[in-house]
């Protein structure tokens, strides 16, 4: 899957914030996350966070997943 620094992903289940909506700081084995509702920054394991994708928004384009 193609997860690029600065992308905004919809997660299938929501932060306990209520946000499904993460962007991507950090690539590689761990994603680091920041959660676009409260600010909250997090690690998730790549095989997980692939899995839970539902949509990835990029600049000026949409890409469904």
């Amino acid at each position: 899957m193609d997860i690029r620094l600065g992308d905004t992903i919809e997660m299938k289940k929501p932060h306990p914030c209520g946000g499904r909506r993460f962007t991507v700081l950090r690539t590689g084995m761990d994603f680091r996350l920041r959660c676009v509702g409260c600010g909250r920054e997090f690690l998730i394991p790549r095989a997980k966070a692939e899995k839970h994708i539902r949509k990835v928004f990029r600049e000026g384009a949409q890409a469904d997943v």
